[in-house]
């Protein structure tokens, strides 16, 4: 329904709404994510700008789809979502038909969805790529209302688009009251997670000024307000602009004598209404926003004439607004209000007649609208089946949180109900799991001791099992133990409960860094599962903790072994993910504990695909995929790893898949130089991570480490690591090893670079850690030790710098890191090398050719802060970093073609010379290769560099020159 009300003018936002415009399309580059929050008070003016910004948007010719967030704690999952496609389609015309079909598709798919193998990650892939078919190629603007009561699951789809994995240019303007972000509200940890993100902007919209409190009073009066009454209008609005103008139309229409208040000022409104006017609006008011207009017809039972008399009435006095999906309230704070100003009997009146109606509406799902109103009428009892079937409807949209919600309001309905017969222990076991599952991990036990309560008598084996789950994914490690121990113990426990206990208590130790008592409780549980069938999923689990536990003692041989056996086992059984985990395990353990690199990354590699055709490419693929790109990075197949990056960005991963890829493409990143890359990559993880473990922290931290030492922020570097040491519970060390090399190097940084005081202690306990990995290591397998044995010889030799390096210790961590086949480590070790013995002045031509071939390596990976520093160094000692003729010349460029022209150059870098050749910009080759512009700014650099040109010019005339020959 049309409103027509006459429309104040936008006052004093105009810088705004270009900032805003800037943000959201002027500098968001193509595969780019941007957004912007604006948060302020009631009545400030937060929905307006949301108009005015999409209008100019789509004046610019970006896709703009707005919708709402709805008003109750308990909506429905993607609402916003949902309610903004369905406008979007409602005004295609004809001529739009292919884009009609794609936005009828995702809604079709969130009709038909049902929870798959990749859970609430397979949905919002799905739900991303739907969005990018409708875009067709175009910006897209998501605008979202009233962002304070946004669902959890959309929390989540924000969260996974702004992480910036796929192609698509999205932004999100979103408006937030911010009276309503007040204690544990979920959206502030979002909003404050989502500030560390570059292209995220969280914009205050504060009350307007007093010259703007009087253009805007004067515009709505039509001639300039009385300085006596601009006075009475800014005391009592405080510049708040809705407030501004329901004072401002008072003083037009002749209404004085007003309280001082809002409450007054909008009762006032309200009673001037005709009677059903004022009838609308409160039960308007009573509602769950948009209020269908049929909706309205049922609760205030008048004739339709009369009906849109009354509804037109409050439309034009200011307080409802008319649109075609229904009525709202021009501004929430009228049914504060009107909250105080109907009796008990008059609001319980309401809500029953809001539920009766909804229940007899034919074809239509409103669940979650019929809980809350049932509950409100004060019928519990009928509250109880809608309350449950909308918790059943939010777990089939894998919308966990929603679903917790939903079912502990039916535990309450139920407790209210009295006489209604109802399985509590069911609800409390589905209440529990949902809380599980949303990561609300302390309400899950603490539902899950009611339902033991309830039950009374012991604690079965199932129960046991299922607190040790919770238990563990709430970090509580010990007592998860326990609790499995209790489960293996139980007198009614199956021979199948046996075998799962003792499979998940081996995965447990096994994250603990326990690896003996890990591989002894996986050969339990293998003998468990021989005596029961369909045991696949314990067996591949129990295998996962034996291989690596035997791999870490002493016999890699074995472990490998049981893995592979795991493998076979899990492509017999045929599950999916049983086959993806075997592979994930056989790769980690070739990448990680062996050491063997190379048989890894094809393991990795062939996993990816063999998952991709279960249908499980997104999440369990992606990882295996991170594994082959931290495998090519060790082996210093730069360029290789990049492509394998562009391949796992196309799945669009969420969650610990995300944060996998991400630690992978941020180590390239750290390699390259690419600190803004580096950097977006890290604050995205640390979004994405929701209280991970060592497994993810450890590197996070490290990387954070290495990223802070290249920009000169020793004392940044030196903290990431204390917090790694601080907070981790794991004693894995292989992993500490790389972040007490990053510790040491930090002080010995600091201490060159003399920007930074070396702390005695931090040394101190950094070398502790190192002698205790040093212990441990010793009994491990031979490849566990040779790698802790690289590690320790970086250690040494930094801390050798805080008292004059040695050349010696450098030139043994150089020898250790070449028989691994690392380069990267190997070529810093071997500047440091040459650092020291150019600091001591001896040997210096053998300082050269250590410089010279660190440099080679160096420009062969493309690690441009290492090859500036090994440059730095010898321009300091004046020594030659190409290799002279006989004569003692350099070599000066032929201007002839010779084959090896383009030979220093990587495969990734030869890729960019080529695009280049054909005249694309840097933004346009990062498009074409998934990676960004800033990634290809360091390439071109390079390029320019290895083959002595100063031009993009020069460049493609050398491309050209040898693609003739």
């Amino acid at each position: 329904m049309a409103s027509d009300v006459d429309t104040a003018p936008l006052v004093g936002r105009a810088e705004l709404v270009q900032t805003v415009r800037s943000a959201l399309l002027g500098d968001v580059a193509q595969g780019q994510t941007a957004a912007v929050f604006l948060t302020g008070e009631s009545g400030v003016g937060k929905t307006r700008l949301l108009g005015e910004i999409g209008a100019r948007l789509r004046d610019q010719g970006a896709l703009v789809l707005t919708g709402s967030c709805l008003d109750i704690g308990d909506a429905s999952p993607l609402h916003p979502l949902l309610q903004a496609l369905r406008r979007f389609d409602a005004d295609l015309s004809a001529a739009q038909a292919r884009t009609s079909s794609a936005v009828r598709g995702l809604l079709q798919m969130f009709a038909d969805e049902t929870g798959g193998p990749d859970g609430a990650g397979a949905l919002l892939e799905r739900v991303s790529r739907g969005l990018h078919l409708i875009a067709e190629g175009r910006p897209l603007v998501l605008i979202l209302d009233d962002l304070q009561w946004v669902d959890r699951s959309t929390r989540q789809l924000l969260l996974y688009l702004l992480a910036g994995l796929g192609d698509l240019q999205l932004s999100v303007l979103a408006a937030v009251r911010a009276e309503s972000l007040q204690g544990a509200h979920p959206l502030r940890r979002v909003l404050t997670e989502l500030r560390r993100l570059r292209t995220v902007r969280v914009l205050d919209l504060s009350p307007l000024d007093r010259a703007g409190t009087e253009q805007l009073a004067a515009a709505v009066v039509g001639r300039t307000l009385a300085p006596d009454a601009a006075e009475q209008v800014w005391q009592r609005s405080g510049g708040n602009p809705f407030v501004i103008e329901e004072l401002a139309r008072d003083l037009r229409d002749g209404r004085d004598g007003l309280s001082e208040t809002l409450r007054e000022i909008f009762l006032d409104r309200v009673d001037a209404l005709p009677q059903h006017a004022h009838a609308v609006v409160h039960a308007v008011a009573a509602g769950v926003e948009p209020v269908q207009h049929w909706l309205l017809a049922e609760v205030l039972r008048l004739p339709e004439d009369e009906l849109i008399d009354a509804a037109r009435a409050a439309v034009a006095h200011r307080l409802l607004v008319g649109a075609d999906d229904g009525y709202r309230l021009r501004h929430r704070l009228v049914a504060e209000v009107l909250s105080h100003e109907l009796l008990p009997a008059e609001r319980s009146g309401l809500h029953r007649r809001y539920a009766e109606a909804l229940t007899a509406a034919p074809g239509e799902l409103h669940q979650a609208r019929l809980a809350h109103h049932w509950r409100l009428a004060g019928e519990p009892a009928r509250g109880l089946p809608a309350a449950v079937a909308a918790a059943q409807e939010a777990e089939r949209l894998q919308g966990y949180a929603e679903a917790h919600r939903h079912w502990t309001a039916a535990l309450h309905l139920a407790g209210d109900s009295g006489s209604v017969e109802v399985d509590r222990i069911e609800l409390l076991g589905n209440a529990a799991e949902a809380a599980h599952h949303c990561g609300e991990h302390a309400r899950a036990l603490a539902l899950l001791e009611e339902l033991a309560a309830l039950r009374g008598g012991e604690p079965s084996c199932a129960l046991h099992i299922r607190r040790a789950r919770y238990l563990a994914a709430a970090g509580r490690s010990a007592l998860a133990e326990e609790e499995y121990e209790r489960a293996l113990e139980a007198a009614d426990c199956s021979p199948r409960d046996r075998a799962a206990a003792a499979a998940r208590l081996a995965e447990l130790l096994l994250h603990l860094g326990r690896y003996a008592d890990a591989g002894e409780r996986a050969r339990e549980a293998l003998a468990l599962a021989e005596n029961v069938e369909g045991s696949a999923t314990e067996i591949v689990l129990a295998s996962s903790a034996l291989g690596f536990s035997d791999a870490f003692l002493e016999d890699p041989d074995a472990g490998l072994a049981v893995m592979r056996d795991a493998l076979d086992t899990a492509e017999r059984a045929g599950q999916p993910e049983d086959v993806a985990c075997a592979y994930l395990h056989l790769a980690e353990l070739l990448t990680g504990p062996l050491n063997i690199l190379e048989e890894g990354v094809v393991v990795a590699r062939r996993g990816a695909e063999r998952v991709a055709e279960l249908g499980l490419g997104r999440t369990w693929g992606t990882r295996l995929l991170a594994i082959a790109i931290n495998g090519l990075f060790r082996v210093g197949q730069w360029a290789e790893a990049e492509k394998v990056v562009a391949v796992a960005l196309r799945h669009r991963p969420s969650g610990a898949d995300a944060v996998e890829l991400l630690l992978a493409r941020c180590r390239l990143s750290v390699g390259y130089g690419d600190i803004e890359a580096a950097g977006r990559d890290l604050d995205a993880v640390a979004t994405l991570l929701a209280g991970g473990g060592a497994r993810h922290v450890i590197p996070l931290l490290t990387l954070r480490s290495g990223l802070a030492m290249w920009e000169g922020r020793h004392d940044v570097a030196r903290l990431a690591v204390q917090r790694g040491l601080t907070e981790s519970r794991s004693d894995d060390v292989m992993i500490l090893s790389a972040l007490v090399w990053h510790g040491l190097r930090a002080e010995a940084e600091a201490h060159a670079s003399r920007t930074v005081a070396v702390d005695p202690t931090a040394v101190r306990r950094l070398r502790d850690v190192a002698d205790r990995m040093a212990r441990k290591s010793a009994g491990a397998a031979r490849p566990v030790r040779s790698v802790v044995e690289g590690f320790l010889a970086l250690c040494a030799a930094e801390v050798s710098r805080l008292d004059g390096s040695d050349p010696e210790l450098w030139a043994t961590s150089a020898a250790e890191w070449d028989r691994r086949n690392h380069p990267y480590p190997a070529a810093y070790s071997r500047l440091r090398q040459a650092e020291a013995l150019l600091a001591r002045r001896s040997r210096v031509a053998t300082a050269g050719k250590l410089l010279r071939e660190a440099y080679r390596v160096a420009q062969g990976l493309g690690a441009v802060p290492l090859t500036s520093e090994i440059r730095e160094l010898a321009g300091r000692a004046r020594v030659p970093l190409a290799e002279r003729d006989a004569d003692g010349a350099r070599p000066v460029p032929s201007a002839e073609p010779v084959d090896d022209e383009l030979a220093a150059l990587t495969a990734r870098e030869r890729e960019v010379l080529a695009l280049v050749a054909e005249g694309l910009t840097n933004k346009e080759i990062g498009q074409r290769l998934f990676i960004s512009e800033r990634t290809i700014g360091v390439h071109v650099s390079h390029i320019f560099d290895k083959l002595q040109v100063r031009t993009r010019v020069q460049a493609s005339a050398i491309m050209l020159r040898n693609s003739r020959g």
